[in-house]
């Protein structure tokens, strides 16, 4: 093999610059970080708010000269919060989010093991009305669907991919998936980055 054939054959493509001058399809064929495309959203006027899939959207069209998507809504004002003290027959308001007082109830009423997952974040969000001992049924009844192991929404790259490799790589190190991270996300995603 000569020189040239060599340089060829291991050269890697690299990510470009995130400028407006992008196309759309460019942009969509790398990885960027949520603060990355903020960023580039701002200088370019397009809002920023939505997470990262409905800026990446809103950024490819724009890139593209395309119409934008529809901005999602903007979050409701805050709401009531339940305040201590509470107990088995409080009532879940409309709104109530995943406070620090249902934890310290949850955690009494449950044990150390309790957490907020998907499960009671969607029970917490949409059954108001109900109680907190509803929603503690609602916990010991979803444990066998919580202890199976469950694909990571797109949005949770970083997550999604060290929880990959470390079931590929048990004896892995936090250093060495962080190193296997930077090196996948500098890769084009039509390239085995995503």
């Amino acid at each position: 093999m000569n020189e040239n054939q060599n340089t060829s054959a291991t050269s890697v493509e690299s990510r470009p610059p995130l400028t407006a001058a992008l196309t759309g399809a460019e942009l969509l064929r790398w990885y960027w970080t949520l603060d990355e495309l903020t960023g580039l959203a701002r200088t370019m006027g397009v809002a920023r708010h939505g997470g990262k899939e409905a800026v990446t959207a809103r950024l490819a069209a724009a890139l593209d000269g395309l119409p934008l998507p529809a901005a999602p809504a903007r979050r409701r004002p805050a709401t009531a919060q339940l305040a201590e003290p509470v107990d088995g027959g409080t009532v879940i308001p409309a709104g109530q989010r995943c406070s620090q007082v249902l934890r310290r109830y949850f955690v009494e009423a449950i044990g150390p093991g309790f957490h907020f997952d998907a499960f009671m974040r969607d029970f917490i969000a949409g059954n108001p009305g109900r109680t907190l001992a509803d929603a503690v049924a609602h916990w010991h009844a979803t444990r066998p669907d919580a202890a199976r192991l469950r694909e990571i929404e797109g949005q949770f790259e970083f997550n999604r991919f060290t929880s990959a490799w470390h079931r590929e790589n048990p004896a892995g190190t936090r250093a060495q998936a962080l190193e296997a991270w930077y090196a996948h996300r500098a890769l084009p995603k039509t390239a085995g980055g995503g």
